[in-house]
């Protein structure tokens, strides 16, 4: 039967297990997994530079090279519990995984007072994710294909929880436009966060409910190419490969994360910039690596979960908990961007929403999800922002 899905230039299989996994053939094929795992040479040398006091740009430098490699492996794990446990536990366990390290540096943020830091930070890995790693996805799994497919009712659902997000910006952004004075809608407006921090927790909750409970079906279906694969480790050792490859990718990010401020010096960056665009892509490396590589497979609904769920994740997540900790250290974390930020956003998600609700992409939406985060990073790096360090 002739699917209009099917590659244009070829159908390559999947790897294909032989008898049941062990630990040994389980580490065997995760070190084999790629040849770019040979890269993993830096990982050492920028755990050296960046403990022995090396300059901000070496620092900066050989952590960011670091983080290729271990984005991958953190891919290839992910893809090994998708095939044990289905692609909407392997897309959420991805997603997780690279939005804990977010959040632990958001919280140490907060405690020094870098709100602007952690807005900023929030704000560029929502726009990386819906609009860049879909955009490389949808283009570079699209090239060799007419379109793509994947669940319409997942996508839409997931959609309206972008939407939802941001609802939750625009509101304090109208209440501060329209509030009497700065005080009241200071006082206003961290009241506001607060509360609503606390419903977009439960809609979080109540969506994973949805997603791995009552309406699985919809996210698991549609990877057609899963029936030629076995998993090649164990469970159990894919899910602790899982934690160290976060962990060490928790330690490179901390490290590049402080020779920022050496970096926008030396180079003469906009700090806007490398806070809204340049870091959340170091960041979410892990996610956008595997994202792009199951779209190439054709396993669109793993590639759009990942994608989505890590922004719906950072919106319905990560950002209400940050909240949340401001007020327990007596910061005030507000849910109040900047309005420059809040239109982009705004922006972003609309162009998102159009492109996913039909069920299908091809190498033309890509280019233009390509397209509009490019705009984007060009007003950020000419945008007369004040600096986020503070």
């Amino acid at each position: 039967m002739n699917n209009e899905n099917a590659p244009l230039l070829g159908h390559t299989s999947g790897h294909v297990s032989h008898g049941k996994p062990t630990h040994i053939s389980s580490f065997r094929a995760l070190v084999l997994s790629s040849k770019f795992n040979v890269t993993c040479i830096f990982i050492p040398i920028a755990l050296f530079f960046s403990y022995s006091g090396a300059s901000a740009t070496w620092v900066f430098t050989l952590n960011f090279i670091a983080i290729m490699p271990l984005a991958k492996l953190l891919g290839f794990a992910t893809e090994e519990l998708a095939l044990m446990s289905g692609s909407t536990v392997g897309a959420l366990l991805n997603a997780t995984f690279g939005n804990v390290v977010e959040l632990i540096l958001g919280v140490i943020a907060l405690k020094d007072g870098l709100i602007r830091v952690v807005q900023a930070s929030v704000m560029g890995s929502i726009l990386s994710n819906i609009l860049l790693v879909l955009g490389f996805s949808f283009l570079l799994g699209g090239v060799s294909r007419i379109d793509q497919q994947f669940s319409m009712t997942a996508a839409q659902t997931s959609s309206s929880l972008l939407a939802l997000t941001t609802l939750s910006l625009l509101v304090p952004a109208a209440f501060s436009a329209t509030a009497d004075t700065a005080e009241e809608a200071e006082i206003g407006i961290l009241n506001l966060s607060h509360g609503t921090a606390l419903v977009l927790l439960v809609v979080y909750g109540l969506s994973l409910l949805f997603q791995l409970k009552t309406h699985r079906a919809l996210y698991d279906a549609g990877d057609e190419d899963d029936d030629d694969e076995e998993p090649q480790t164990t469970i159990g050792f894919s899910v602790f490969s899982l934690v160290v490859i976060a962990g060490l990718v928790a330690i490179h990010a901390d490290f590049l994360v402080g020779a920022i401020e050496g970096v926008v010096e030396s180079w003469e960056v906009n700090e806007t910039f490398v806070g809204v665009i340049l870091l959340p892509i170091i960041g979410n490396a892990a996610e956008h690596v595997s994202s792009v590589t199951f779209a190439m497979k054709n396993k669109m609904n793993l590639s759009i979960n990942i994608a989505v769920s890590s922004s719906l994740q950072i919106g319905l997540f990560v950002t209400p908990v940050l909240v949340i900790a401001g007020w327990i250290f007596g910061q005030p974390m507000s849910l109040f961007f900047e309005d420059f930020e809040t239109v982009v956003l705004f922006s972003s998600v609309l162009i998102v929403n159009y492109l996913i609700q039909d069920g299908r992409s091809n190498w033309l939406e890509g280019t233009l999800l390509l397209a509009s985060y490019t705009i984007i990073a060009m007003a950020f790096w000419f945008h007369p922002a004040t600096t986020i360090s503070g």
